[in-house]
């Protein structure tokens, strides 16, 4: 995105490049999540006023401002760092990994949250996979209501399902 220092950290949002390969790769990401996500808890305990008796992400139940300002990034953030896997584009622009996909949604603070990949790569035919598309988004939905977002889970073309991301007021 573009309001990340270059070369900085940004979540992945399902429309990068897959991640790279290898056990060091891997570990150097999930440190890099890790440090984000931590950053973002922080951010929020700092504006709660460090009143908050509970730790993690219950402690301080709406987003805050940074958060409503770059919201895809944000909800990225929160997803990647709950272990879901992100979708990915190849080279070429097409889907090369199948997992969430975060993009603005329709109007101001919304985003919208769905399970895509390949083409003939599983992701449409979800009543065949272990969990379904919605049973994903669902758990998807479950993490971000924990974050303060409210999500509403639709229908949209094809059948697709996705969620309407916003923050709790």
């Amino acid at each position: 995105m573009a309001d990340a220092a270059p070369g900085g950290f940004e979540p992945a949002t399902g429309d990068g490049p897959p991640p790279a390969h290898g056990a060091a790769a891997a570990r150097a990401r999930a440190a890099e999540v890790r440090t984000a996500y931590e950053g973002l808890l922080t951010m929020r305990r700092i504006l709660a006023g460090g009143a908050a008796a509970a730790e993690g992400p219950d402690a301080f139940p709406v987003p805050a401002p940074w958060e409503r300002q770059r919201m895809p990034r944000a909800v990225a953030l929160v997803l990647e760092a709950a272990g879901f896997a992100p979708s990915a584009l190849d080279a070429a622009g097409g889907r090369a990994a199948t997992g969430y996909r975060v993009q603005p949604g329709e109007g101001p603070e919304r985003v919208e949250v769905s399970w895509v990949g390949p083409p003939g790569g599983g992701a449409a035919a979800a009543e065949e996979e272990r969990l379904s598309e919605e049973e994903r988004l669902s758990a998807c939905a479950e993490v971000l209501g924990r974050h303060g977002w409210e999500c509403l889970l639709y229908r949209g073309p094809r059948r697709r399902r996705f969620l309407e991301v916003e923050p709790r007021r």
